[in-house]
């Protein structure tokens, strides 16, 4: 028979007198400290209960010494809840009288041994006991609170108060369940709770109880209780009313359950939860967070979690007290669990120094806190008063030791694996292996901190990984967190969810081509390495986090796209030499190009102008290669600008691009101003479409209108251009249902610049819809989509509204082409469209789809009348709206031009005056 059961059997037989935990030792022959830990088990089994007082004395639960007059109170409560239905009023100050007669008051509850149950907790323990003692069978109850402020061990302690009353007997189950845990899938999350009806959906092979069945006569905690659809909560609701169900799928035969529901939540019942559900949970306790609480529970509770690592290692733990005082006022954003994992972090390393160093005693110093923590170091100042009132001595060093006796309850509790002898067994393994205790050290930290990331809940429960995880392996998912927990302690950064969405999506293509033996470079390897050289080092110490994980050797071109995520802004790396456009002159002669070219660059100051001379005789496949190695020279990622006289040269920019993938545009008839404005543009960092547009007006040529509409595109992006892109862009297709007419590409952002420029490109052959990506891009005009709204369905609903638009401009433009017949009126609608954005935004105005798609109608129709040499008379009456807004006519006369050229009109002030009073009547 196991201790644990032999004490048991002993408590049975000595049920009518409080047993200590030394006197259990000695009848039994244990060590004091196992017994105490045996009792305590049997504790949070509902088995026993303790007793106020001191020494702390153990019994039975149900057995305590006036147990019958409570027997027969139980019996008439028992047979009132058998007849009497669920009543839903809400408790009154006159609760506290309703129990007087079952001699409650004076006697101390599993509830009143949290810290803070005087103080900080005192009113939501009090609601607790009334929402448990309400007649006939308690009350309903919703406990708020964020992320780690203990909901879930307040909900047992409720159940463990139920017992200990005696208003559920000492085997009423206590069911636990997680909403979130089918929360992407309603019909199962109902089928856990209410139960299925064989056939209900495919799988349901029989019928099957839920966990109101299993909960009949005890206590159903719902926590996420937020996640339940609106179906499964009027589901709920009118159990609560009528105390029947019915299982998923049956629709003739009702259930019954006696259950009281306590449901839990981190979001405002408001807003994510239905008014009709909430109405009928009469009890709505809210738990403060951690910052709400005071310094003096924060000290119990840093002082019960050290207590609690001390009785793992039955030696005391000393802290000084700058240590100490950190910890006591470090923001805490995950509360009581986060402050738990950062404790025991900071136990593991003085036990590691401790160990390594050969210390007598372990003591936590401020070097063993994690990086947050050591922030509160920063705040003494301003708390000098308050530390010192709580606490009081001087001394420089605090002792903390575990006492069976003054132990409390505390929230959030991890009840991980003992580890300490884990990392006494690898500190003599890398002994053995002869590594110095340098090395040993900056291993065994390393070893420490990666294994505390799965206690750690704050970058976790910041980064939802439901959403991640569907498109994610799981394992990447969580290595994912551990690699930016630990980087942000060592670099002393903050990294939010959308750093971790790109980080999963990269690692998930890498490591797939890792393991194809697929090539992986790295164009910027160098810069990064010189100016983000402590990223580096520790891109290199979490990659070989990831190859013992995965059983993989991670090439340094990867490690540098790890740094690149985690420095401060991975899109715009600083330290960068500026890359320009290059510009290659290429002309028919012996000398031609080549003087040119020093003529420019003699002007603008800078030998950046390149140049080749064709000779007459020489063949131009010969020029073609030639072109094509300079091009390749002076590309810097941000395209070329050929220059040329005539001829076939005109051809080349489009066979390198089609080759080589370098962004080119070529203008003919160069002349001397033409060269030396490219050039000097180009020195000044401007884009190659802004260098070969102003080249075009300079030249003089009039761009005629495209009679091919411009293909909708949807660019994904990413550092690499595959892995991470090209699972979006699998996600996007997957999820829309695009005509042939949309097109989804992937493009690399490894640099801002040479981005942009690839957009200019599309820009030119494409309506560029939107980006989505891993890291923000800001691109004027262009719609950014996040990795994480696309995971989480918003981005994907945005996108939808986007292509409803495309579509309703599409059937727009197929009943114009019945009406206009001057010119090709698709065309003439998409350069109507870029004037109405263009518009939008120099007049700072936003417009409904439904206005925009009016006047995109009224300037069609009136560019038709113009070409055709309609005349429209002048409307009088918007002559002091003219006088009014000068200044706004002569914006909208300015993105007017565009049309202008294109279709060789001209818009009279009337026209653009309406035109404006359409905009600015309609302005959301």
């Amino acid at each position: 028979m196991k201790k644990v059961d032999q004490i048991y059997e002993y408590m049975k037989q000595h049920h009518n007198e409080g047993v200590t935990a030394s006197k259990i030792a000695e009848v039994l022959e244990l060590d004091r400290t196992n017994a105490s830990r045996y009792l305590n088990l049997l504790c949070q089994e509902g088995k026993l209960t303790k007793l106020s007082g001191r020494p702390v004395k153990y019994v039975l639960v149900g057995m305590q010494l006036n147990q019958a007059s409570d027997e027969r109170q139980d019996d008439k409560i028992r047979e009132s809840k058998s007849k009497s239905p669920r009543r839903l009023e809400s408790p009154t100050v006159e609760t506290s009288k309703l129990k007087s007669e079952h001699s409650l008051l004076g006697r101390k509850f599993s509830l009143d041994m949290l810290i803070g149950a005087s103080k900080s907790l005192n009113v939501p323990i009090q609601q607790a006991k009334a929402a448990i003692l309400y007649p006939p069978r308690g009350l309903h109850t919703l406990i708020l609170g964020e992320t780690g402020v203990g909901k879930s061990m307040f909900a047992e302690l409720m159940y463990q108060f139920a017992k200990e009353a005696q208003m559920l007997s000492p085997d009423a189950p206590f069911v636990r369940f997680n909403c979130a845990d089918y929360g992407e899938n309603p019909q199962l999350l109902m089928a856990q709770i209410f139960g299925v009806k064989k056939g209900a959906y495919t799988g349901a092979e029989k019928d099957r109880d839920g966990l109101l069945k299993k909960a009949d006569h005890g206590i159903l905690f719902l926590d996420e209780v937020h996640r339940l659809s609106n179906q499964g909560q009027e589901m709920l609701f009118t159990f609560i009313d009528k105390g029947q169900f019915s299982r998923l799928g049956d629709s003739e035969e009702r259930q019954t359950a006696d259950v009281q529901i306590i449901a839990a939540t981190t979001e405002e019942p408001e807003s994510a939860l239905l008014k009709t559900f909430t109405r009928r949970i009469p009890m709505t306790i809210k738990l403060p967070p951690l910052k709400e609480r005071g310094l003096k529970d924060r000290y119990k509770l840093i002082e019960n979690f050290i207590k609690e690592e001390s009785k793992r290692l039955s030696k005391s733990i000393y802290i000084n007290r700058n240590a100490l005082e950190s910890m006591l006022l470090y923001e805490c954003p995950s509360n009581i669990g986060q402050l738990k994992s950062d404790i025991q972090l900071a136990c593991a390393k003085a036990f590691l120094n401790f160990k390594s160093q050969r210390k007598n005693y372990i003591l936590i110093e401020q070097s063993d806190l994690p990086q947050q923590v050591k922030k509160g170091s920063m705040k003494i100042k301003e708390h000098r008063q308050k530390l010192e009132k709580l606490l009081k001595h001087q001394e420089d060093i605090y002792k903390f030791y575990y006492d069976e006796e003054e132990t409390y309850l505390n929230e959030g509790a991890l009840r991980e694996p003992h580890f300490y002898e884990s990392i006494e067994n690898r500190l003599e393994a890398l002994r053995a292996e002869g590594k110095t205790e340098e090395e040993i050290t900056q291993i065994m930290s390393l070893d420490i901190e990666l294994h505390f990331q799965k206690y750690i809940v704050e970058i976790p429960e910041q980064y939802k990984k439901e959403e991640i995880g569907k498109v994610v392996d799981s394992e990447i998912v969580d290595i994912t967190g551990e690699i930016l927990t630990y980087a942000q302690e060592r670099l002393d950064k903050i990294y939010d969810e959308k750093i971790y969405f790109g980080l999963a999506l990269h690692l998930q293509g890498s490591i797939e081509r890792i393991r194809s033996h697929q090539s992986i470079y790295h164009p910027k390897l160098n810069v990064i390495r010189v100016n983000y050289p402590d990223e580096f080092v520790v891109a290199m110490e979490v990659a070989k986090r990831i190859d013992q994980a995965f059983e993989i050797e991670t090439p340094l071109d990867e490690i540098g796209y790890l740094a690149m995520f985690l420095s401060s802004n991975p899109y715009t790396m600083e330290g960068e030499p500026e890359d320009l456009v290059g510009i290659l002159l290429i002309m028919h002669g012996n000398s031609t190009a080549t003087s040119m070219a020093q003529v420019v660059n003699d002007l603008v100051g800078i030998e950046h102008c390149e140049a080749l001379d064709m000779p007459l005789s020489m063949r131009p496949e010969a020029m073609y290669e030639m072109a094509k190695k300079r091009i390749e020279k002076i590309n810097n990622g941000r395209g070329v600008l050929i220059l040329v006289d005539m001829g076939s040269l005109t051809s080349f920019g489009d066979m390198i691009y089609e080759e080589k993938g370098i962004l080119t545009k070529t203008l003919d008839k160069a002349s001397t101003p033409m060269v030396l404005d490219a050039c000097r543009k180009a020195v000044l960092g401007r884009d190659l479409i802004e260098i070969y547009n102003s080249c075009l007006d300079l030249s003089g040529t009039v761009v005629k209108a495209r009679e091919n509409p411009k293909k909708p595109l949807i660019i994904t992006a990413c550092f690499t251009g595959e892995g991470a892109s090209e699972k979006l862009r699998q996600i996007i297709e997957e999820h829309l249902e695009l005509d042939d007419i949309y097109q989804v590409i992937s493009l690399n952002l490894i640099d801002r610049r040479e981005f942009v420029s690839m957009l200019d490109f599309y820009k030119e052959a494409y309506d560029v819809l939107a980006i989505v990506g891993t890291v923000e891009i800001e691109v004027d005009g262009i719609p950014y989509i996040s990795a994480v709204d696309l995971l989480s369905g918003a981005g994907i609903d945005v996108l939808k509204k986007i292509i409803e638009r495309e579509d309703l401009f599409y059937r727009i433009e197929q009943s114009l082409g019945a009406h206009i017949k001057s010119v090709n009126s698709t065309s003439l609608l998409s350069q109507v469209r870029h004037f109405i954005d263009r518009t939008e935004k120099v007049l700072k105005i936003n417009l409904h789809q439904d206005v925009k798609v009016g006047i995109a109608l009224h300037l069609s129709f009136l560019v038709d009348n113009l070409i055709q040499k309609i005349v429209m008379n002048p409307k009088k009456e918007l002559n002091d709206f003219m006088a009014q807004y000068s200044l706004e006519i002569e914006l909208v006369r300015n993105e007017l031009r565009a049309i202008e050229q294109a279709y060789e009109v001209r818009f009279s002030t009337s026209d653009q005056t309406y035109i404006l009073k359409m905009f600015l009547a309609n302005n959301e």
